[in-house]
């Protein structure tokens, strides 16, 4: 069911719950691949197991979308969406980046000096 928002222009949707979507603007695209390139890293619990569970192909998929986005709607942002998928970017990137160094340290079994191993015991000891 659509009605039209008479403030934005925009048609606005309902779920089949019948509660509000949220709008569909760049915030929200944004926002949208943000979340899954963090569930996908494992940093958000998946919805269906509720566990964190890494993809981290999957998730340099959706963090490189977004950079397709970036690129492609550079100049034609305002300030605030400039800013806010700047700073997803760079957030996601830096993760991305921790996310894999504990999955390589975690197969390798290398966890660094005095830093816990899986099972919570450090290295060395």
């Amino acid at each position: 069911m659509a009605a039209d928002d008479s403030t934005t222009g925009r048609s606005t949707t309902r779920d089949d719950a019948g509660g509000p979507l949220p709008p569909a603007d760049f915030s929200m695209l944004v926002t949208m691949f943000a979340t899954q390139a963090l569930v996908a890293m494992g940093l958000i619990p998946n919805p269906a197991t509720g566990k964190g569970e890494p993809h981290l192909e999957l998730a340099r998929h959706f963090i490189d979308l977004l950079g397709v986005v970036d690129e492609k709607a550079r100049g034609n942002l305002n300030a605030d969406e400039a800013k806010l998928i700047e700073t997803s970017l760079h957030d996601l990137r830096m993760a991305f980046v921790e996310v894999s160094k504990r999955n390589t340290a975690s197969e390798s079994g290398d966890f660094g000096e005095g830093e816990p191993g899986p099972s919570g015991d450090s290295s060395d000891t």
